[in-house]
C-alpha cells in the first residue's frame, strides 16, 4: 500500500514537473525563435541599408566629373598609367573599404586593395547597375575578406569605365548593431574550405565560443539552409546556447558568410531547476503523506483482509472451524461476518456430504459384493440340490454324483475366497515401503515374468527401456503388482493376438513408464471412468484392479493416465518422480 501510494504521488508530481518543464522549454524556445527572427529581420534591414549606402556611394562616384573626364580621356586613346593610384584618394573621399576602376574590357586600371592587380580582369562588372551583393575579395597578404559590393558604369564616352566599390563585412559592421542581453550575433566569413574559428567576427573582440559552432556553421554553409541546435559551451547546462546559423549568399548563389545568432539558455535552465526543486519538495511531502495514509489504510483495511486471507488458507488446508474476529461495522466487518457464516455452512454441508457419501459407498459396496457373490452361489445351490436328489440313486451312481458335486463345491468356494480377498486387498492396501531402486528393474521383472504367457497368446513383445539408470523411491512389490495388472489388462484386450509395448524412459525430472496394446481401444467415457472403483468393462471382474493401480501410483507421488493410440489400442502412462544420486 505504501509503495502504491508513494508511486502514485511520485508519478503525479513527476508528470506535473515534467509537463511544466517541457512547457517552460517550449515557451523559451518560442521566445528565442521570436527574438532570433527579430534580430535576423533587423540584420537584414541593416544589411540592405548598408548595401544601399554602398551602392549610393559608388553611384555618386561614377557620376563625378573626375571619373567622367577619366573615362573620356581613356576612350580617346589616353594612357591609363597616370591613373594607377587614383583609387586610393577616391576610396577615402567616398569612405569605401574596397575600390577598383575597371576599363570597358574588364581590365583593372586602379585598385585600392591590391595595386599590383593592374591589368587583371574583373568579372564583377557583369553586375553593373544591380543592387549591392556579397563578394569575396582577395588581399595581398594571401587572405580573403567578405564585403558588400556595388558596380556602376561611368558614362562619359562610348567606352565606359566601371567602378567596383564595397565595404567590409566584419566586426565593425556588428558593433553598432543593437543586441539584447544574453544574445551573441556573429558572422562567419566563408573564405576557406575547412572550418576556421579565426573567420568569425563578432561585436566584441575575440569569439571564445567559436569552435563550438563548427557543426551548425558547416551544416549551413554546406547545405545552404538554416541550421538550428543547442550548443553546450561548458558541462553546465546554464551555459548552453540556442544557436541558429543563417547562410548569406553572393550574386552567384554561393554561401559567402554565415550569420550566427546565439541565445543564452540560462534563464530557461534556472526556471526548469526551480520547477524541479519545487517538484522534489512536493514529492517529499507526498511520500510523507503516503506513509501516514498507508499506515491508516493498513490498520483499517489491509490487516483485516490479510487475516481473511490467512483464514481462507486454513480452510483450504482442511480446518473448517476457522473463524475471524469482527472488529468493525463497515464493509470489511460485513465481509468477515460473511466469511464466518460461509465456513459454518461449509462445515455443516461437509458433515452432511460425508454422511451421504458414506451411505452411498456402503450401498455401492453392498451392491457390488452381492453381485459378485451371487454368481458362485447359484452353482452352489444347484450342486447341493443335485446331491439331495442323488441320495435316492443307487450307491454307485450316488458316489459319482457326490464326487463331481464335491469338486464343484470346492471350486466355487475357492472363487468366493478370491472375490472376498480382492475386496479385502482394496480395503487394506499397505503403504509403500519406499527405498531407492531402479525403475528399469521393475519393468524388466514384469516383462520376464509374462514373456511365456505372451508367446502362448501369440502376442509380440516390444520394449523401449532407457540405457541410463532411472532411480526412484518406491516399493518394488507394489510397483510389480501395479505393472502386472496393466500387462494382464493389455493381454485381455488382445484375445486374438497383437503387440504389447512396454517402455521406461527419462523425461526431465520424471520417469515415464508406458504399457500399450493394439486392442480395440477405449471410448472417451471409459477413459474418464476406468480408474473409478467397481467400474469395469469386463463381463467378469470386480472393477478394483485399475483402482488399486492408481492408488499404488498415487502413494508413490506419481500420476497415471490412459489414452487411445492413433494406430489402434490403448496406452497407460505412468509418471514417477526421478531421484538424483546427490539427493538420494
Amino acid at each position: 500500500m505504501l509503495l502504491m501510494l508513494a508511486l502514485t504521488v511520485f508519478g503525479v508530481v513527476a508528470a506535473v514537473g515534467w509537463t511544466g518543464s517541457v512547457r517552460v522549454r517550449h515557451v523559451f524556445e518560442f521566445l528565442d525563435r521570436q527574438q532570433t527572427d527579430t534580430l535576423v529581420g533587423q540584420f537584414q534591414h541593416e544589411f540592405n541599408q548598408r548595401g544601399a549606402d554602398t551602392a549610393e556611394a559608388v553611384s555618386r562616384m561614377a557620376a563625378s566629373d573626375a571619373l567622367r573626364r577619366m573615362a573620356f580621356d581613356l576612350a580617346n586613346g589616353g594612357d591609363s598609367a597616370p591613373y594607377l593610384t587614383v583609387a586610393v584618394p577616391l576610396a577615402q573621399e567616398y569612405r569605401l573599404d574596397y575600390l577598383e576602376i575597371v576599363g570597358h574590357d574588364g581590365s583593372i586600371i586602379s585598385s585600392l586593395q591590391w595595386t599590383a592587380r593592374f591589368g587583371y580582369k574583373e568579372p564583377a562588372i557583369a553586375a553593373a547597375g544591380k543592387p549591392a551583393f556579397l563578394k569575396q575579395e582577395d588581399v595581398p597578404d594571401g587572405s580573403s575578406q567578405i564585403g558588400l559590393f556595388a558596380v556602376r558604369a561611368v558614362n562619359g564616352s562610348d567606352a565606359p569605365l566601371f567602378v567596383v566599390g564595397g565595404r567590409q563585412l566584419d566586426a565593425g559592421f556588428l558593433r553598432d548593431f543593437p543586441v539584447p542581453a544574453g544574445t551573441q550575433l556573429l558572422i562567419y566569413r566563408n573564405v576557406s574550405g575547412p572550418f576556421d574559428a579565426h573567420n568569425f567576427a563578432g561585436a566584441t573582440q575575440g569569439v571564445d565560443t567559436a569552435e563550438h559552432f563548427r557543426a551548425l556553421v558547416d551544416d549551413a554553409r554546406t547545405n545552404g539552409r538554416n541550421a538550428e541546435g543547442v550548443v553546450y559551451v561548458t558541462p553546465r547546462q546554464e551555459d548552453s546556447l540556442s544557436v541558429t546559423a543563417i547562410p548569406l549568399t553572393g550574386a552567384g548563389g554561393d554561401v559567402l558568410a554565415v550569420l550566427v545568432v546565439a541565445n543564452s539558455r540560462r534563464s530557461m535552465v534556472e526556471v526548469q531547476r526551480h520547477i524541479r526543486d519545487i517538484a522534489y519538495g512536493i514529492a517529499g511531502l507526498g511520500i510523507i503523506f503516503a506513509v501516514g495514509a498507508s499506515l491508516w489504510i493498513a490498520a483499517r483495511i489491509s490487516r483485516p483482509i490479510e487475516e481473511l486471507a490467512r483464514a481462507a488458507q486454513q480452510v483450504a488446508a482442511g480446518d473448517w472451524e476457522t473463524r475471524v474476529d469482527i472488529r468493525t461495522l463497515d464493509e470489511v466487518g460485513d465481509l468477515a461476518r460473511s466469511f464466518n457464516n460461509m465456513t459454518r455452512q461449509l462445515a455443516e454441508q461437509r458433515e452432511r456430504l460425508v454422511q451421504t457419501e458414506r451411505v452411498a459407498a456402503w450401498r455401492e459396496l453392498a451392491r457390488r459384493l452381492a453381485h459378485e457373490l451371487k454368481n458362485p452361489l447359484t452353482p452352489l445351490q444347484i450342486t447341493v440340490e443335485n446331491m439331495v436328489k442323488a441320495k435316492k440313486l443307487p450307491k454307485k451312481e450316488f458316489d459319482e454324483v457326490f464326487k463331481e458335486s464335491a469338486a464343484t463345491l470346492t471350486a466355487e468356494i475357492e472363487n468366493l475366497k478370491t472375490i472376498v480377498g480382492r475386496f479385502s486387498d482394496f480395503s487394506r492396501l499397505p503403504k509403500p515401503q519406499s527405498v531407492e531402486m531402479d525403475a528399469r528393474e521393475a519393468v524388466r521383472r514384469v516383462v520376464k515374468l509374462y514373456g511365456p504367457a505372451l508367446e502362448e497368446k501369440h502376442i509380440e513383445l516390444g520394449t523401449a527401456i532407457s540405457s541410463e539408470p532411472l532411480p526412484i523411491l518406491g516399493d518394488s512389490e507394489l510397483l510389480h503388482r501395479a505393472l502386472s495388472n496393466l500387462v494382464l489388462n493389455a493381454m485381455d484386450a488382445m484375445p486374438e493376438g497383437g503387440t504389447l509395448t512396454v517402455s521406461a524412459t527419462r523425461a526431465r525430472n520424471m520417469v515415464r513408464i508406458s504399457v500399450a496394446d493394439t486392442g480395440a481401444g477405449l471410448t472417451p467415457e471409459e477413459c474418464e471412468r476406468l480408474f473409478t472403483p467397481y467400474y469395469t468393462t469386463k463381463q467378469h471382474g470386480t472393477g478394483l484392479g485399475l483402482a488399486i493401480v492408481q492408488s499404488v501410483i498415487a502413494d508413490h507421488n506419481g500420476t497415471i493416465g490412459v489414452e487411445n493410440v492413433e494406430s489402434g489400442g490403448a496406452r497407460f502412462a505412468i509418471g514417477l518422480p526421478l531421484v538424483e544420486k546427490a539427493e538420494a
